[in-house]
């Protein structure tokens, strides 16, 4: 890892987007009144929650982002003004990960080679193995455990996708 002499435009714009992204999941229960959202448990890559997150809040699209990606149990979320995050534990983190990733990927560049590969499977593996641990019924994780392994993947996922855009960056550069 080496000092950039320059900080990385495009991974600055993307920390940007992932720091709005995580500020308005933490702000989205608190302009609810309390106790609003209670129970978003369904599926991801669905819709199934257009119900119950029915609001006139101006942050509703952070439930809907939600609905969409994260499972939403209400059992593994955390709640925030006694209303459920749009994220579960585990997504909440990721996605807080991804920002400091990509934070520090802002000030220094790293090489694409097989340390940053051991790196990101080091950095998966916790994540890997509590969730299927779990979908196999040989354990049953907590938040705490959730959103540490959600946030070591979220961070080499922040990492990996500075180095990738540093990669492209350097191909452009060198075709023209």
């Amino acid at each position: 890892m080496e000092t950039r002499e320059r900080f990385s435009k495009i991974i600055l714009i993307i920390f940007i987007f992932f720091s709005v992204f995580n500020v308005l999941q933490f702000l989205a229960p608190l302009m609810l009144p309390t106790g609003s959202i209670k129970d978003l448990t369904g599926h991801s890559l669905i819709s199934d929650n257009d119900q119950k997150i029915k609001n006139n809040s101006p942050l509703n699209f952070m439930y809907g982002i939600g609905d969409r990606l994260c499972h939403q149990k209400s059992e593994r979320s955390y709640f925030i003004n006694g209303n459920q995050m749009p994220f579960c534990a585990r997504c909440t983190a990721i996605w807080i990960g991804i920002m400091i990733g990509l934070g520090i990927m802002i000030f220094y560049k790293i090489e694409f080679d097989e340390k940053i590969l051991i790196l990101l499977l080091v950095g998966i593996a916790p994540l890997a193995i509590d969730g299927i641990g779990q979908l196999a019924n040989m354990w049953e994780s907590t938040n705490l455990i959730r959103s540490i392994t959600g946030l070591l993947t979220g961070y080499v996922t922040g990492i990996a996708l500075g180095v990738i855009i540093d990669e492209l960056r350097d191909i452009y550069h060198h075709k023209k």
